[in-house]
């Protein structure tokens, strides 16, 4: 929902399960190779092996709740440990207020309370409380609740009748409390069975009581991250004008809805004052920036859709079709939004969403009344605002000026790039991209220093979809540099060609960019250009969660029975209390590691650290102060943070 920290540390790195991770011993190799002869010749006397039969005996049924535990992805996503924006245990928090809120879309309860200590999680609103006859069916038993029915909930923003099921079902603990006219109802569950439940009377205020405990069998060693849940609440409260949240005792409210929430991300660094309208099913804000391509926020029904859909590219329509229209003129699509900061929310009585993650909206008969709309109010902004049309007009022609310069740049560069080669040099291409649909999903592009770092890779990935492309050693430090140096630069080049944006961000090739370097200075030193590079010229690339940093173990713990990888020198000294004569090796590079190992940490388990912004106001001060001339605070920060 929210954007966290621009280059997560790697103490908050560990983006897949925490602990130390467990591996198969040097012998695994021989072993597998048996164990395949072994079934091979089974196979070849009876025409099956008995590992593969298909019988009665292999059907299996789960319980709702079983099925949430066993498949936790399906209804969380990741899981992590708390280091990541996007772990699972602020999808948790997120259910349970989502609940909330929606009692305050309904006109009850102006106030949500949370309060976090250590592992437990309280959530207390002043709605109208869970029917007390139904408490335990709400919170245990799937497709359950009252947002099947319009009359009750108009616009959900929680899954319906499945988010508070999953946090019970993923909760070592779970209690709840329905409070109503004085009497209340309370169940306590663990890991979604329950454990006791009893009523009474109360002189309590109307409303709903969740307290909950991540489980550790399921997440592991977890730790909240109070910046992560006050951005949320941040984006609660820009969405809900009259509601305050609380977390602890801090408090969390907007006047002025979306218009706040553009303001918080780019400040008065716009080229005319934020435009906001607010209509019956649709808000938005919007200015433009000195910043390169488009950035937005979009919501449906108080939810985050970082991959956009129909309610953003109505929008986008609109804005352009608004623009043209005041100024009488036929301006590109290009021209006109280049550089444009934008935030967009709707509400949707049946919205349809294109995954259970619900990133992307996929409703096409709003599209019409979104663009009407949105032009309408373009237009009048413009008529009421001679500065903004004036600033405005001024920024479409100068894009214009700049696109037409660039497009000859560009010219020149595929004019080079043919000479050079057919294909595109120093990429291992995958077979499903991002434009294949579903089959395109989590398609991954690799972006490795050196040929050491992705020989490594290229014999253990998944060639349907996962891509390498190599680095011939570090990129161009593209601070301050115009948009045209890109285009210049062969290795740059090459490298938004790999990725398919050299011409627009919209022709994106892959789910996943993920940046793979090595642990030490050098490889930091990489990461930093690189993220340089997307920060400075595609920062809707960012904004949108596509931009992702691999993390590789940085040491192997190993007897001759066992094998561990870790991800720091803790989870290093665990293993090595807990084997008998353990052989420790220090990965120094991606290079070392032999391609059966890697395999492991590119598939179903990879770590992925998501790297977010916290406002987009603040990127360039972030990189002219480290990547951009020397200067004696840089040297100051340097020194006194030199280990």
């Amino acid at each position: 929902m929210g954007r966290g920290t621009t280059a997560p540390s790697r103490r908050n790195a560990g983006a897949g399960t925490s602990g130390v991770r467990k591996g198969s011993s040097s012998r695994a190799g021989s072993n597998g190779k048996n164990e395949k002869r072994t079934k091979a010749t089974t196979a070849g006397r009876s025409g099956v092996s008995p590992a593969h039969q298909y019988d009665e005996s292999k059907i299996t049924t789960l319980s709702s709740l079983e099925h949430i535990r066993l498949r936790t992805g399906m209804y969380i996503g990741r899981l992590g440990d708390g280091g990541n924006l996007d772990d699972g245990i602020y999808v948790l928090l997120k259910e349970v207020i989502d609940n909330s809120v929606d009692e305050f879309i309904m006109g009850y309860g102006s106030s949500i309370r949370v309060v976090v200590n250590g592992r437990k999680v309280t959530v207390r609103d002043f709605g109208r409380g869970i029917p007390l006859g139904k408490v335990i069916e709400c919170v245990s038993v799937i497709n359950t609740g009252a947002k099947y029915n319009d009359d009750v909930f108009q616009f959900s923003v929680g899954l319906n009748g499945v988010g508070t099921k999953a946090v019970n079902a993923l909760s070592s603990m779970f209690r709840v409390v329905a409070i109503r006219e004085g009497k209340y109802a309370e169940a306590v569950f663990k890991q979604g069975q329950l454990v006791r439940e009893k009523k009474g009377k109360t002189t309590e205020r109307n409303g709903t009581f969740i307290e909950f405990e991540p489980d550790e069998e399921i997440f592991g060693e977890i730790t909240f991250n109070s910046e992560f849940i006050e951005h949320r609440l941040w984006n609660y409260a820009y969405l809900n004008n009259g509601l305050a949240l609380y977390l602890g005792k801090q408090k969390f409210e907007s006047k002025n809805g979306l218009l706040d929430l553009l303001y918080a991300e780019v400040g008065d660094d716009t080229v005319y004052d934020i435009s906001y309208y607010k209509g019956d099913r649709v808000e938005f804000a919007f200015s433009h920036t000195q910043n390169y391509g488009e950035t937005y926020f979009s919501f449906v029904n108080g939810q985050f859709t970082s991959d956009g859909g129909t309610h953003q590219s109505a929008f986008r329509e609109g804005l352009l079709k608004g623009v043209n229209e005041y100024y009488k003129k036929n301006f590109s699509g290009v021209d006109v939004r280049d550089g444009v900061a934008g935030a967009v929310a709707i509400r949707l009585k049946s919205p349809v969403f294109e995954s259970q993650t619900k990133n992307k909206l996929g409703n096409t008969e709003i599209r019409s009344w979104i663009v009407n709309e949105t032009k309408s109010a373009i237009v009048d902004f413009l008529h009421k605002n001679q500065k903004a049309n004036k600033n405005l007009l001024d920024k479409i022609l100068s894009n214009e000026r700049l696109r037409k310069e660039l497009n000859a740049v560009k010219k020149e560069a595929r004019e080079a790039a043919k000479k050079i080669a057919l294909k595109i040099p120093n990429l291992k291409d995958c077979k499903h991209h991002l434009q294949d649909g579903e089959k395109g999903r989590d398609s991954t592009i690799f972006i490795t220093e050196g040929a050491s770092a992705s020989g490594s890779m290229v014999g253990c990935r998944d060639v349907y979809k996962q891509a390498i492309f190599s680095m011939r050693g570090k990129p161009q430090n593209v601070y301050a540099k115009k948009r045209a140096d890109l285009y210049k630069n062969e290795e740059l080049f090459n490298m938004m060609m790999a990725l398919g944006i050299e011409n627009s961000v919209e022709d994106l090739r892959y789910d996943r960019i993920v940046i793979a370097t090595d642990a030490d200075y050098d490889g930091f030193h990489i990461r930093n250009l690189l993220l340089t590079f997307f920060l400075n010229y595609f920062e809707e690339l960012v904004v949108a969660g596509r931009l992702h940093i691999l993390e590789t173990p940085l040491f192997r713990v190993r007897n001759k029975r066992e094998t561990h990888y870790c991800y720091s020198i803790k989870e290093r000294d665990v293993a090595v209390r807990a084997l008998s004569s353990p052989d420790v090796t220090r990965f120094k590079g991606l290079g070392e590691i032999s391609p059966q190992e890697f395999g492991q940490f590119i598939g179903p388990d990879i770590r992925l650290v998501r790297v977010n912004v916290k406002n987009i106001k603040g990127i360039q001060n972030t990189l002219s102060f480290f990547m951009g001339k020397n200067t004696p605070e840089r040297r100051e920060f340097i020194m006194e943070h030199l280990v």
